[in-house]
């Protein structure tokens, strides 16, 4: 076993502190990995205060993990001591059923096993990224292209592939009106990715002081949804809606902003039910559908196109000692727009 120093949560709504575990030995196709950087992602603070009901303790949080190669199995055969890799949300997967089949692991009829929260086949908690190292299957290890910054790279294995994959799916670019609901870390990995695809982008915000922000991320108008006169104005205006809040809101409201046979995505998560009419969706045939992550040869995929592109998360480098407030902050929008902790605080 291998000794790891981490940072977790004991209890639902505790405060993360430090916390040693322990890794398992490196198998035959494992790569071990030094961890540098780990992202902040919403869904950390969700599950570390047990608001899905769905956690386990004690939790060490972290799914957007870059670090380096520092061991390969006797079998490995992808990475080499030194490459620079990445991991995302998930570890694992069945690896047989139709979707795991098709690089669709996210969808893995057995259910993926989750980077943190889930557990191995030996029964335990796997444990995140808040640590100084981490053990994975190289089939589920990602190769960070040099043109990205560590730092930089960590929340597009989360933020990044969750915006990049109903852009690709639904094939938004050229020609097509996308709204992005939303400013926070997720929206505004949309708006960088969707202006590299050619799409006209929108940002819709509560809040007036996104609006610059949004035209330096490069969307081409901003609209108050504050101001109830922008549900009027933009009826009918877009192709598609890449809804990205975890937030309540009123889907109905926007879902008279899409065009006939439009589309409203949503990835993110409201902590309760939303109302849904029926009349907004069947007078104009339009359409509500949802989307989780990428698998493995997406997410590649879309770390290759961010390097092509040179499109990294705009982010906040922290200590490992700043995290609770880290959480905080994220709570009050007050980060611009991901937090990424480095790691080499925790050593």
């Amino acid at each position: 076993m291998l000794s790891t120093k981490g940072y977790a949560a004991l209890t639902a709504g505790a405060a993360l502190r430090p916390f040693s575990f322990d890794r398992h030995d490196v198998g035959s196709k494992d790569v071990l990995i030094t961890i540098s950087h780990c992202g902040i992602c919403h869904t950390d603070i969700h599950l570390t205060r047990n608001e899905w009901g769905i956690s386990t303790f004690p939790m060490v949080p972290g799914h957007e993990i870059v670090g380096t190669v520092a061991q390969v199995g006797t079998d490995a055969r992808k990475f080499k001591v030194g490459d620079r890799v990445g991991i995302g949300c998930f570890v694992d997967s069945c690896r047989t059923c139709k979707a795991c089949r098709q690089g669709e692991e996210q969808y893995c009829e057995a259910g993926m096993r989750m980077t943190y929260g889930s557990r191995d086949e030996a029964g335990r908690i796997t444990q995140g990224g808040y640590s100084t190292q981490i053990v994975v299957d190289e089939s589920y290890v990602l190769k960070i292209p040099r043109a990205l910054s560590s730092a930089g790279a960590a929340p597009l294995l989360c933020a990044g592939i969750t915006t990049y994959s109903p852009l690709h799916h639904w094939e938004i670019g050229k020609d097509h009106k996308l709204g992005v609901v939303g400013l926070g870390g997720l929206g505004h990995m949309a708006v960088k990715i969707a202006k590299a695809l050619g799409a006209e982008v929108t940002v819709l915000s509560t809040s007036e002081q996104k609006r610059n922000d949004a035209f330096k991320l490069g969307a081409t108008h901003f609209a108050l949804t504050s101001n109830p006169q922008t549900f009027t104005k933009l009826q009918r205006h877009f192709h598609y809606i890449l809804n990205t809040v975890s937030a309540p809101i009123d889907y109905n409201a926007y879902l008279n902003l899409l065009q006939t046979d439009g589309t409203m995505i949503l990835v993110g998560v409201p902590d309760r039910p939303t109302p849904l009419a029926a009349l907004p969706l069947i007078f104009n045939r339009r359409r509500i559908a949802g989307s989780i992550i990428g698998g493995i040869r997406e997410t590649q995929e879309m770390l290759n196109f961010c390097a092509e592109h040179r499109i990294e998360s705009d982010v906040e480098t922290i200590s490992i000692e700043q995290v609770n407030e880290a959480y905080e902050r994220i709570l009050r929008a007050d980060v611009r727009f991901r937090f990424v902790i480095d790691i080499a605080s925790l050593r």
